[in-house]
């Protein structure tokens, strides 16, 4: 069973930037904006990256640890291939895609595997920050953050950049307890290693062997 994790954050808020401190042959990136990285550093990636080429990637992981860039623009990407579809199927099937991505890491990939998705967010009505999606209709078929047991927001307040791991009442933020602090740099490594230690994945891989 594979680790789906959600980061979510608003666009120059830091979420690729946390990617800064894994290593080449330590990470797989699923680029689906296509856009380059925000640093010198060199890591594997798939630009302009689909549900197809993302699900083959999985399906043979080479790696531990893959990130999907920009997850939102799957959903938004498929809605403006679709635009001129009527109806209510088009809102079901984007939320459907979505889901079965994200299943797919928990039921399908091997346990010490860790999945991010980098995803933009937007506020409701109440003032309540969440996942980015296309608009009630789809969030009515998708509580993006139901499928992940690990949901943070990545803020920035122009010193410095950092998660937050828990709700502040006012976001759709949580982790398992004793995992993390409230507040922690935005270093996904960190996060990664974290979460294999809580988990003891480490171990279980060796055991394994």
């Amino acid at each position: 069973m594979g680790i789906p994790v959600l980061i979510m954050g608003e666009s120059g808020s830091g979420k690729t930037c946390s990617l800064r401190n894994f290593e080449t042959e330590e990470i797989g990136i699923f680029n689906v904006a296509g856009k380059p990285l925000p640093f010198r550093k060199q890591l594997k990636k798939v630009d302009n990256a689909t549900y197809l080429t993302i699900m083959k990637g999985l399906k043979e992981p080479k790696l531990k640890t893959y990130v999907i860039d920009d997850s939102q623009y799957l959903m938004a990407f498929e809605s403006f291939e679709r635009a001129k579809e009527v109806g209510y199927t088009k809102n079901v099937d984007l939320a459907l895609h979505f889901k079965e991505l994200v299943h797919f890491v928990i039921k399908g990939m091997p346990d010490d595997i860790i999945v991010y998705f980098l995803h933009h967010i937007q506020e409701t009505e109440t003032g309540k920050i969440k996942a980015k999606t296309l608009g009630r209709m789809l969030d009515n078929q998708l509580t993006v953050e139901g499928l992940f047991s690990i949901v943070m927001i990545c803020k920035a307040d122009g010193q410095e950049h950092y998660f937050e791991t828990q709700s502040d009442g006012y976001t759709t933020c949580k982790s398992p307890m004793e995992m993390f602090e409230f507040k922690i740099d935005n270093d996904l490594k960190l996060v990664d290693t974290t979460i294999r230690e809580y988990y003891e994945l480490n171990k279980k891989e060796s055991e394994e062997k």
